[in-house]
């Protein structure tokens, strides 16, 4: 099985029992007991806790819903996951060198247990890190970034590209990402060779900007103000995470400085608010607005060798993350304590007890319905739902 590594960072064999309820001071994350039920894909029942609002609490009835085994009898690690504009579609990209859609819909339908033909296949070139769907092009068009430091556009429906830039000199994408601005297209990059680029789609990707924001350290995450802001959030294996203005991407507007190992996420929970990942096993919640101040930081989960996957729900104020005990985190913005917790899969086809939640997405149009995709490090995509209790 081939994993997901994040850049700079040591190779020590992960060990970590997915039943596990606390972790010692050796693990990635604090010696530390979750004060709710765990719950397991057969046993999806959990506990709501007490209604007091310094308690933390899960205000949603998540359920397995779908699951979707690996076709693949090689690695298939499932690197990224996204929804179309719609939320309608499910993209997912990773080792196997595919971009898979589903529809889901058609998944929530699904009479089978395990569902494994998906609504289309395009084969790429190479590994793929990250996928986004061009905002402007009402998800007929999904962009990928791969591990040969190559942007790709795709025809979703024809199943061909449309479109190629190669200007990270052969050195892996960690990830991409598009925004419109004052109706301006933009596609931002950031690549293992430490530069964050931003280019013109639309003009045939010529470079508009880039800067190194950690010293040459490698760039794991960008992330463009999904409000229509001017802000480009961007996390490095320096540790720190930056926060931009794409009108004049020379220096950051703020350093988040406070993280002890690699940052691999920096997601906007709003225009004023973004969260980060590290493997040093901890997220945390930024008021930018307030210089970098931390407002939270939540720890539950296990992260210190690879990119598990980092999601928010604006409307729901939850943050997902997956970990290296082969389970889901769901924490609320408001609590530092996990609120949910669910274990992906029965039994490992390796054999061994190296499988981990590799990417997690949450669906964005709805405000009422909470669905999470979680994919695992064996392929295996599964799809949690359910409404507010």
């Amino acid at each position: 099985m081939e994993a997901l590594f994040c850049s700079e960072i040591p190779n020590n064999n992960i060990r970590s029992s997915i039943n596990d309820l606390s972790y010692s001071s050796s693990s990635s994350s604090s010696s530390y007991t979750w004060p709710m039920i765990m719950t397991s894909s057969s046993s999806l029942s959990h506990t709501i806790m007490e209604t007091d609002n310094n308690i933390p609490r899960c205000d949603w009835d998540l359920s397995l819903s779908a699951v979707v085994s690996s076709a693949s009898t090689g690695s298939d690690a499932i690197g990224t996951i996204e929804f179309d504009p719609t939320g309608e579609i499910i993209a997912t990209g990773g080792i196997a060198r595919k971009i898979r859609t589903y529809r889901l819909s058609s998944l929530l339908r699904s009479r089978d247990d395990h569902v494994t033909a998906s609504e289309s296949c395009i084969c790429t070139p190479a590994k793929l890190s990250s996928l986004r769907w061009r905002p402007d092009l009402s998800g007929r068009v999904i962009g990928s970034g791969d591990y040969d430091g190559v942007v790709t556009e795709y025809d979703v429906e024809k199943q061909v590209p449309v479109f190629e830039r190669d200007e990270h000199g052969g050195r892996r994408i960690g990830s991409m990402d598009y925004t419109l601005h004052n109706g301006s297209l933009i596609g931002a990059s950031g690549s293992d060779d430490g530069t964050v680029q931003m280019w013109d789609p639309r003009n045939g990707g010529s470079l508009e900007e880039m800067v190194r924001p950690g010293g040459g350290a490698a760039v794991c995450s960008v992330e463009f103000d999904p409000f229509g802001g001017a802000s480009l959030a961007v996390g490095c294996a320096d540790r720190n995470a930056y926060v931009y203005d794409i009108r004049r991407l020379v220096d950051p507007l703020i350093v988040l400085d406070g993280h002890t190992k690699t940052v691999t996420y920096a997601r906007f929970m709003d225009p004023h608010t973004i969260v980060t990942g590290s493997t040093d096993g901890s997220l945390k919640q930024w008021d930018i607005n307030n210089g970098r101040r931390v407002v939270r930081t939540y720890r539950g989960h296990v992260n210190s060798r690879n990119f598990v996957g980092l999601s928010v729900w604006r409307h729901g104020g939850l943050v997902v993350s997956g970990s290296e005990n082969n389970q889901v985190f769901v924490y609320d913005k408001r609590w530092e304590e996990p609120v949910w917790v669910c274990g992906l899969g029965q039994t490992d086809r390796f054999g061994s007890d190296r499988r981990f939640v590799s990417s997690v997405c949450l669906r964005q149009v709805d405000e009422d319905w909470c669905t999470l995709v979680a994919g695992g490090s064996d392929g295996v995509l599964e799809i949690f739902s359910g409404k507010r209790s």
